[in-house]
């Protein structure tokens, strides 16, 4: 028997969470170049095309939005609340662990600390019209065709692989930035929270050669800002730092018009 959340099987919802990061990463991409004329990097993960936050933030809106499907109206504004709650609290959860922003909304009007916005949370409802109406209709089609055609010993194989690169991506991700964060604040002499426990970590971690030289291999500087061109540190007094404008050497874009 299938493991199941709120009646949808574990595959459908990974399958959900997978080809829905891919989307949004393609989204991302073509928002940065219509609106910025750069072609960059807009992926949560450092492996694989993906940005996490549409991926998850499709799968909660699939699995909440149930409740609100009685009309438009209604899963307008269910989107537009679940989308902010969504997006304020992966903000706080990445300021929480890493003292990092990946976005600030503080010059939007009707913003909420830099983490929602009026403007945005209006497009969450409009993605959940979308989502819920149209696009996960053929997603689920899309799954069901996979699952059909595939022998379900193969399901199985595919899901373990899937979550086993899931978990790494985002494990992986996650240390990197740490250790990159950690860096940038140390190397900048930055006044940020707890610095003298980071200079401490820092010390420990760069300190031993062999570690030092396998970080900057494969997470060195120039991998994690064009990975993540528009990641900021946050000091101690609350100001908010580009990351980028310490490396002014090094092109965060792919290209740029």
């Amino acid at each position: 028997m299938e493991n199941k959340i709120q009646k949808i099987s574990f595959w459908r919802i990974l399958g959900y969470f997978i080809i829905y990061s891919f989307i949004g990463y393609i989204v991302e991409t073509l928002f940065a170049l219509i609106n910025y004329n750069v072609l960059e990097s807009r992926k949560s993960f450092l492996y694989g095309p993906f940005c996490g936050i549409y991926g998850l933030g499709a799968v909660i809106l699939i699995l909440v939005l149930r409740y609100f499907k009685k009309n438009n109206y209604t899963l307008f504004f269910g989107g537009c609340l679940t989308g902010a709650i969504i997006e304020y609290f992966v903000s706080l959860i990445g300021e929480l662990v890493f003292d990092a922003r990946w976005w600030d909304y503080s010059e939007k009007f009707l913003n909420v600390e830099g983490r929602i916005c009026l403007l945005y949370s209006i497009f969450w409802g409009i993605l959940s019209l979308l989502l819920i109406r149209v696009i996960n209709p053929q997603v689920d089609k899309f799954i069901d065709f996979l699952k059909i055609k595939t022998h379900k010993k193969l399901i199985g194989v595919l899901i373990s692989i899937g979550m086993f690169f899931m978990i790494f991506n985002i494990v992986s991700s996650s240390v990197a930035m740490h250790l990159f964060l950690m860096r940038v604040a140390v190397e900048n002499n930055l006044d940020i929270p707890n610095k003298e426990n980071t200079v401490q970590k820092y010390n420990k971690i760069y300190g031993n050669e062999k570690n030092a030289r396998l970080i900057q291999k494969y997470w060195g500087n120039e991998k994690m800002l064009k990975t993540y061109p528009n990641v900021t540190i946050k000091l101690a007094n609350n100001e908010i730092l580009w990351v980028k404008d310490f490396y002014p050497e090094i092109k965060t874009y792919l290209f740029k018009f």
